[in-house]
């Protein structure tokens, strides 16, 4: 049931993502309500969005006071880990067209690193 759970919220998600119309498989909406939830509350970090960490979804399990079980909180794992891949790959550059490097040719000055780190 579960490993079926999974894999459904996970195309789900995948199909989303992909601007499909959402689709929730049949007693699934507790955990993709969760899943948005904690994902509206990522950090971001400078080269992006950061993973939902394991203990922001136990404090918002205590929080919520909604018990979910480990196998639960795979599933949400799943998804995140999903949510990223997908975030990330947006960025990539599609074959043959033009774009900047990701790095600069340009030493870093101190002036520039003051700009950056502050």
């Amino acid at each position: 049931m579960t490993e079926r759970l999974r894999k459904q919220l996970t195309r789900a998600l995948e199909a989303h993502l992909d601007g499909e119309p959402l689709r929730l498989p049949e007693g699934s909406s507790v955990l993709w309500s969760v899943f948005t939830s904690l994902s509206r509350t990522r950090t971001i970090g400078q080269a992006g969005p950061n993973p939902i960490q394991p203990s922001e979804i136990e404090c918002w399990m205590r929080l919520m006071r909604l018990p979910l079980e480990p196998r639960h909180v795979a599933i949400l794992v799943e998804m995140d880990r999903i949510w990223m891949q997908h975030t990330y790959d947006r960025g990539r550059v599609p074959e043959g067209a033009k774009a900047l490097p990701p790095r600069s040719d340009q030493a870093i000055t101190p002036k520039l690193f003051d700009l950056a780190v502050g």
